[in-house]
């Protein structure tokens, strides 16, 4: 009953104490502290200014900035686009973890995944020639560690020049309905019956091991902030997550930051003073163009897609993280500049946030010149 949910609310930018105070008081004599956050309201099209003593982010992760991804459309970094602009720690962000199979359709750039015990049971990847290929790469063939397997299949896809490859279930031995009727129904929903033909597969990013630096209780560098679930690096993933962690992730911290915020709750401590928060302005419309044509925004989007996949995908080199850098950092000011006296709209704030997040991915990739976990140099 103390629970308000806001609907079809999409959170623009945090509200900190030097960006956001117009009493130039707070910018010299008060910790950088977050506020609480800019929120766009779709229903009436107007951002509202939400204040809070303490603000959690739980945006989720990161992997629709690339162009293959297991995760929801809403997966574009809002949260760690938010905390880097407002100068927030961020740890590991080169860390993504892509899984090998997931089902290929050209129609949506959310892929659903197919499961790995399939291969387990007897499924083998196959080249759009239907030839086995991954005993070519690793001697434990379809059965090699899920990295090891996604590096083959984009070297296969690059070598062959096609956007997917296959797996044959047809050496599973047990009933395909039965055995694996999640895989079953997705597949027959497209049109695929996997009892008589191969399912198209591509790999995927799939879960982000870096992010928003935090401590045992979601705490983050900032007062006030706190991150938990994909979005937050508490450093249990290290370089490269381990099956089913996520959720013992999530619902760990998930315990620990809630159980921390009702104990400081009650005890009254590092409340916003009134003035403070009665120095904070509302949101100011920068312009009222109409320039977030949905045209405009769908290339801006392949852009930064492409450029994540090709450069800073699975396979990572100098020259291929290079050439992704430059992109990015020319594509992020084009977006800023160009869409500076437009109107604020979902899309804009969806694009914003993925461009900024893909940036500095890109530059944690660069810093990075071992290849480890799942961060993988082809130098």
């Amino acid at each position: 009953p103390r629970i308000t949910c806001l609907h079809n609310h999409s959170a623009i930018d945090l509200l900190t104490t030097p960006h956001h105070a117009q009493n130039s008081q707070y910018r010299y004599s008060v910790t950088n502290r977050c506020l609480g956050a800019y929120v766009l309201n779709a229903e009436t099209g107007e951002p509202e200014t939400i204040l809070a003593d303490w603000t959690v982010l739980a945006t989720g992760g990161v992997g629709q900035v690339f162009l293959h991804s297991t995760n929801a459309p809403g997966c574009v970094g809002a949260g760690i686009s938010m905390a880097f602009r407002a100068g927030v720690e961020l740890a590991n962000l080169e860390f993504m973890q892509f899984h090998p199979t997931a089902l290929y359709e050209e129609r949506s750039y959310r892929r659903p995944l197919i499961t790995e015990a399939m291969r387990g049971e007897g499924a083998r990847l196959l080249d759009d020639r239907g030839e086995a290929f991954m005993l070519r790469h690793d001697k434990r063939g379809d059965l090699a560690p899920r990295d090891v397997v996604a590096q083959a299949m984009v070297e296969e896809m690059l070598r062959r020049g096609v956007p997917c490859l296959y797996l044959d279930v047809s050496g599973v031995k047990q009933d395909l309905p039965t055995r694996f009727p999640t895989v079953f129904e997705q597949c027959l929903e497209i049109g695929i019956d996997i009892r008589k033909e191969p399912i198209p597969v591509v790999p995927a990013a799939h879960y982000f091991c870096g992010g928003i630096l935090t401590d045992t209780f979601g705490r983050t560098s900032m007062p006030g902030l706190y991150a938990i679930g994909e979005c937050a690096c508490t450093g249990l993933h290290g370089a490269n997550r381990l099956a089913s962690t996520s959720l013992l992730e999530a619902a760990v911290w998930g315990r620990s930051c809630g159980q921390h915020l009702a104990r400081i709750t009650a005890s009254g401590r590092e409340a916003i003073p009134r003035a403070l928060a009665a120095a904070i302005p509302d949101w100011r419309h920068e312009g009222n163009e109409h320039h977030d044509d949905p045209a405009l925004v769908a290339q801006d989007w392949a852009n930064i897609r492409n450029t994540m996949w090709n450069y800073v995908g699975i396979s990572r080199s100098k020259a291929r993280l290079r050439r992704a850098f430059e992109d990015m950092r020319d594509l992020v000011r084009h977006i800023h500049d160009f869409y500076k006296g437009t109107r604020i709209s979902k899309p804009l704030v969806d694009l914003f946030h993925g461009s900024q997040t893909a940036y500095v991915i890109t530059q944690a990739a660069m810093r990075n010149k071992n290849s480890i976990g799942c961060h993988h140099r082809v130098d």
